[in-house]
């Protein structure tokens, strides 16, 4: 979900290719088993569920559009180290994906996380600096066009305008529901990664313009700025909110009108 950097290509180790054999279509089995068991159990409410069962596949479509772009671009290395997969384990980042959004869940009951950034080399493109552009953008670009897709698909199923007065997330049929999700998440992922913020996506436009002489520094300030993510997420998390209560009311607008 963010820009991406040059990287030094390292070769995936023997077990973490033991986990990346198993075809994706078990692992999607095993998610979405395991979200009805908790949903069947009453661990989990089925619109939260459905939000995991929608975000997850959401995340990797956006990671792979980099380094399918980036490979369009000229550099092969995304795919090289078989990132360009469906598979969830490729896109895993222990730290990212798993222990900080559970110690953020558990105590400031929000969470957020990110996936394995997609390994680019920009030395490898034909126009490092007006590819990054190309790259970095297409994340979002596949989160907006998961969003037309499911807007198209509402309007070809003809969801009634009613809907949206009479349901709720708990009696909305479940087809209706993880369309309005598929719309909704990735609205807000390709939002939230067009932010200018290093290392989100956004920043990328800030790199491309920003005279060559300042880049240096730009790089060493780079590396720090997931603070300023955490306190777009956190310090502000009444203003986020807000913003994303607006998004959501205007996407219903748009999904049910």
């Amino acid at each position: 979900m963010e820009s991406e950097e040059q990287q030094e290509v390292v070769r995936p180790t023997r077990s973490a290719w033991s986990f990346g054999e198993i075809p994706a279509s078990v692992w999607f089995v095993l998610l979405y088993l395991g979200l009805v068991i908790l949903v069947a159990t009453h661990t989990m409410s089925r619109t939260t569920a459905v939000l995991l069962g929608v975000l997850v596949p959401s995340i990797i479509l956006h990671e792979i559009s980099h380094g399918f772009v980036a490979n369009l671009c000229g550099d092969d290395t995304a795919k090289r180290m078989g990132r360009l997969t469906l598979n969830p384990i490729a896109h895993v980042d222990p730290v990212g994906t798993i222990i900080m959004p559970a110690i953020l869940i558990l105590t400031t009951g929000a969470g957020f996380g990110f996936a394995k950034p997609v390994p680019i080399d920009l030395s490898k493109t034909r126009n490092p600096r007006n590819h990054s552009v190309l790259i970095s953008l297409a994340g979002p670009s596949m989160n907006f066009l998961l969003v037309a897709l499911a807007l198209l698909i509402s309007r070809i199923a003809d969801v009634p305008a009613k809907s949206m007065f009479v349901l709720s997330f708990a009696t909305m049929p479940l087809w209706m529901l993880v369309l309005y999700a598929v719309g909704m998440m990735n609205l807000w992922l390709g939002l939230f990664n067009l932010l200018p913020i290093p290392p989100l996506d956004g920043s990328v436009l800030i790199e491309r313009f920003l005279p060559a002489r300042h880049l240096p520094t730009y790089f060493k300030l780079r590396s720090i700025s997931i603070i300023a993510v955490f306190m777009v997420v956190f310090v502000f998390r009444g203003p986020v909110n807000a913003l994303a209560s607006h998004l959501e009311h205007w996407w219903a607008q748009l999904f049910f009108g």
